[in-house]
């Protein structure tokens, strides 16, 4: 089954939602904690800039191996995370860019065979490759997510 349109779209543009959602906040306001023991939304931009490089090296070992199962991704133990706290808003979001560009291409070239490889995630279970893009989709979505909700608490709290 090829991937379907739903999925292309969302792999292709989802990631474009972080310019409007954070629109008008400067750098150091998207640092800002403002919900305790949550990350501050750059943290969570921060994590999908780190984030994808471990995705795309999954989808490229899945397709090449078999009977493979990863761990669990921690974003505080990937040293990526860590060096990418660093880096400006702008040098994540072109490298957000970069990577997704590569992702989508290796991606969309895959061929059916490949899309039904299969690996298995420490909580999912078994997932094909499908499932596996799904998952990176939706995850990011959830990140998203809370960047909305971090921006708004911190929209609220400016208008004061």
């Amino acid at each position: 089954m090829p991937l379907s349109s739903s999925i292309l779209g969302r792999l292709k543009y989802q990631h474009e939602t972080l310019h409007e959602l954070i629109m008008g906040l400067s750098e150091q306001q998207l640092k800002e904690k403002l919900i305790p023991n949550k990350w501050s939304a750059f943290e969570n931009i921060v994590h999908l800039a780190a984030y994808q490089p471990t995705f795309f090296q999954r989808m490229q070992i899945i397709v090449q191996k078999d009977n493979l199962s990863f761990e669990r991704y921690v974003a505080e133990q990937d040293p990526l995370f860590n060096d990418y706290l660093k880096h400006t808003f702008k040098e994540l979001m072109d490298d957000i860019t970069a990577q997704r560009f590569l992702i989508y291409k290796s991606i969309n070239h895959l061929s059916e065979p490949a899309l039904r490889k299969v690996a298995v995630h420490p909580k999912f279970g078994r997932m094909n490759v499908n499932q596996w893009i799904e998952f990176f989709l939706l995850h990011e979505a959830h990140h998203l997510f809370a960047i909305f909700m971090v921006t708004s608490e911190l929209r609220k709290i400016l208008e004061q």
